[in-house]
């Protein structure tokens, strides 16, 4: 996927027919549920990096809750976009273009506390994962937690993922640098209707509210069946 492309309001095509759109189906204009219940949680430690920030929303809102944050993306125009919105809001935030396979530039001294990945680990396919997991780990502090937010397998197999999202294939990408402490299905907010969903993916079409692949929230937002995990650096 064309990220900068994404963040430039281009169209691009989603998916193997060549379905074109210029939604940010991962937008919210606000932090991701997940994340806010992360923080309420005690589950955020400082220094933050998250990785593959987009518009910055989860790293300004935990800037706002006081927490040294530094948030990269592989796309220009994201960054650009939420230095905006950091410099508007008055919030500190370090965001930086990078690359997760190889993090060059994204340091603090004595590493990183908590690292927060919102829906990229599912963009990589798996020798990128596997330099992305060990670069967290050369940039992150002994007992440092990471928390992902990822496709579930049977989404990914659907929306054709560059790699195996399922359980088994995730718990052996983590295992030597990380230990896997929760790994439970969650629902993660799009910024999508189902209708929208429906154009961006037409295999799915048709599927009632309640199928297991997706359900909307109160506020018409199509919900999609996530992994949530939380692993600590071994």
């Amino acid at each position: 996927m064309d990220f900068e492309a994404v963040y430039q309001g281009r169209e691009i095509a989603y998916g193997a027919d060549d379905r074109r759109s210029d939604l940010i189906p991962w937008r919210l204009d606000a932090p991701q549920p997940l994340v806010v219940e992360l923080e309420a949680a005690g589950d955020i430690a400082g220094p933050v990096l998250e990785c593959g920030c987009g518009l910055g929303d989860n790293a300004l809102f935990l800037a706002g809750r006081g927490y040294e944050v530094t948030a990269f993306d592989a796309a220009p125009s994201a960054i650009e976009r939420s230095r905006a919105k950091a410099t508007a809001a008055g919030t500190p935030v370090t965001f930086t273009v990078a690359d997760a396979t190889e993090l060059r530039g994204v340091a603090v001294p004595g590493g990183f506390r908590t690292v927060v990945d919102s829906a990229m680990l599912h963009c990589l396919d798996a020798d990128q994962r596997q330099a992305y997991l060990a670069g967290l780990r050369r940039v992150c502090a002994p007992g440092a937690k990471l928390h992902v937010l990822c496709f579930r397998g049977e989404l990914a197999d659907r929306l054709g993922m560059p790699a195996d999202m399922g359980e088994r294939g995730l718990r052996e990408a983590f295992a030597g640098a990380w230990t896997i402490r929760r790994m439970e299905p969650r629902r993660y907010t799009t910024g999508l209707t189902l209708q929208e969903w429906q154009k961006l993916t037409p295999e799915v079409s048709g599927v009632p509210e309640q199928d297991d692949t997706v359900t909307v929230d109160r506020e018409g937002r199509i919900l999609l069946p996530f992994w949530q995990i939380t692993a600590e650096l071994a």
